[in-house]
C-alpha cells in the first residue's frame, strides 16, 4: 500500500508543479513551486519503482492522473475551457491506464504460478 501512497504523493506534487508553472507567468516567485513540485515527483516516481511498481504501471498512472487533475484544476484556478470532448480524451486515458494495470497483473499472475 505504500507503493501507491508514494505514486499519489507524486502525482499531487506534479500537478502542483504544473499549476504554479502557470502562475509563474504572472508572478516569477511560483518557479521555487516549479522546481521543488518536480523535483518532488521524479524522486517519489522514483520510490515507487524501487518498491516494485512496474515502470509502464508507474508511468502510466502518474501520467493519467497528472492531466486528468491538471486539467480539472486549471479550469478551476484558471478558467481554463474544459469541455466534453476534453472529458472524453481524459476517460480514454483512464481506461487505457487501467487497462495496462489489469494486464500487468495477469502478467504477474502469470509468473508466479509457473
Amino acid at each position: 500500500m505504500r507503493v501507491w501512497g508514494a505514486l499519489g504523493a507524486a502525482i499531487v506534487s506534479e500537478v502542483a508543479a504544473a499549476l504554479a508553472l502557470k502562475a509563474a507567468l504572472d508572478q516569477p516567485a511560483w518557479y521555487a513551486l516549479v522546481v521543488a513540485g518536480y523535483l518532488s515527483a521524479f524522486t517519489l516516481l522514483t520510490v515507487c519503482l524501487r518498491l516494485g511498481l512496474p515502470i509502464g504501471v508507474a508511468y502510466g498512472v502518474w501520467g493519467a492522473g497528472g492531466v486528468t487533475l491538471t486539467a480539472l484544476l486549471s479550469a478551476v484556478l484558471f478558467a481554463e475551457a474544459l469541455t466534453a470532448q476534453m472529458g472524453l480524451g481524459m476517460a480514454l486515458i483512464v481506461a487505457g491506464v487501467l487497462t495496462v494495470e489489469l494486464g500487468a497483473q495477469r502478467a504477474r499472475r502469470e509468473e508466479t504460478s509457473r
